[in-house]
């Protein structure tokens, strides 16, 4: 099903580094196998925000529940894949290049770029903000314009602009050079380094452009998202934005650390769809929120440990909301690998289902296959 927009369709995706707890995000709080396996992080009953009569969300996820009761945000539950990598870097390598068997220089998002723009004359087709590129956004010959902060790039000199972009293909060639080779890096690099930054000079008036009545609070996740919001309200052609969130890798201290990851994540979420929805560009909108594994069932007394199935949020004017997929059974004989959630729906089918329905493209050569879909957008 291809949808017909007035408007391009847009999509916003935002990562959360080290693997978020989906258990305490959206807890099922009328089960007793949740609160013996959580005696030292179990959230109480009273203090859950209920969404229905088994499951809650985390008391500092409030703003993102008032998008959940507006029929803004639809939940795949138990989102993952077969026999799941706890490696951080496998793991999100992984959800990056939907290759699961071996390791890959092509990013699912890059495939996605050259669909969207074939001949790749924008360079701002697709933007990523953090440091660093996205394995998700790398195919040869595919621009992508990296930008860490927007403001210091309207007042940027070739010369910074340049150290910037050295600086994240640098990362790029420290993380990848050691597992595939410095060969294919190097190849990759030279073929599309000249571009990462090659919409600097277009992308400087989206800050002079930019009013707006939202106050955003300060955050990296919240001056990420409005960035966002400041380059898709200039209307420069971005159709695919990437950002990121980290700390949720919570061995230890995951009681005072997770409340304010959730309230800096949910609060931003919230105040970009207010500002989008302000500047009536909200409608042509999808955001994509992901990690790339869950936590194991029992916490460790401190914290949680690497785990398998989790949790994945569609959110956006579009969509029609609700839970989709099944939560993870909780009973002992159908935990993954004897103390993980199991994972009920594939991720490569998430992305199918965005690619397919919201941006009209062939699912299975970017994603490598088929895979079942869900239907979280509202029916023209």
């Amino acid at each position: 099903m291809t949808t017909v927009n007035k408007k391009d369709p847009v999509f916003v995706v935002v990562q959360l580094s080290g693997g978020c707890d989906f258990m305490n995000t959206l807890v099922p709080y009328t089960n007793s196998i949740y609160y013996d396996n959580r005696t030292f992080l179990g959230i109480p009953q009273d203090h859950v925000l209920p969404l229905n009569d088994t499951l809650g969300w985390h008391p500092e996820m409030a703003p993102f529940k008032e998008l959940y009761d507006k029929g803004m945000v639809s939940v795949v539950q138990g989102i993952g894949y077969p026999d799941s990598n706890r490696s951080h870097f496998r793991g999100m390598d992984i959800w990056h290049t939907c290759e699961p068997d071996e390791v890959s220089t092509v990013g699912w998002l890059g495939r996605t770029i050259q669909e969207l723009d074939p001949q790749g004359e924008n360079p701002l087709t697709g933007v990523s903000f953090g440091v660093g590129l996205p394995r998700a956004m790398s195919k040869a010959g595919v621009p992508v314009t990296s930008v860490s902060n927007l403001d210091e790039y309207g007042l940027m000199s070739g010369i910074s602009a340049r150290d910037q972009r050295d600086q994240a293909l640098q990362i790029f060639k420290d993380m990848y050079g050691q597992a595939i080779g410095t060969g294919p890096v190097m190849e990759y690099l030279s073929r599309t380094g000249r571009d990462v930054l090659s919409g600097a000079d277009m992308i400087k008036v989206a800050p002079q452009q930019y009013e707006s009545t939202v106050e955003y609070a300060d955050s990296p996740i919240a001056k990420s998202l409005r960035d966002v919001a400041r380059v898709h309200t200039a209307d420069l052609g971005t159709r695919i934005f990437y950002t990121q969130q980290g700390g949720y890798d919570t061995h230890a201290n995951q009681l005072p650390t997770q409340p304010g990851l959730f309230r800096d994540l949910s609060r931003a979420v919230n105040d970009f769809f207010a500002d989008l929805a302000e500047h009536d560009a909200d409608d042509n909108v999808v955001m994509l929120i992901f990690t790339e594994f869950g936590r194991r069932i029992a916490d460790n007394g401190s914290g949680t440990d690497h785990g398998s199935g989790g949790g994945a949020y569609i959110v956006g004017k579009p969509i029609a909301g609700g839970l989709y997929s099944e939560y993870p059974s909780l009973e002992r004989e159908r935990w993954a690998k004897g103390e993980d959630l199991e994972h009920t729906i594939d991720f490569r089918g998430i992305y199918g289902t965005i690619l397919e329905q919201w941006l009209g493209l062939d699912a299975s050569p970017i994603v490598n296959g088929s895979y079942e879909q869900i239907n979280p957008f509202k029916s023209n």
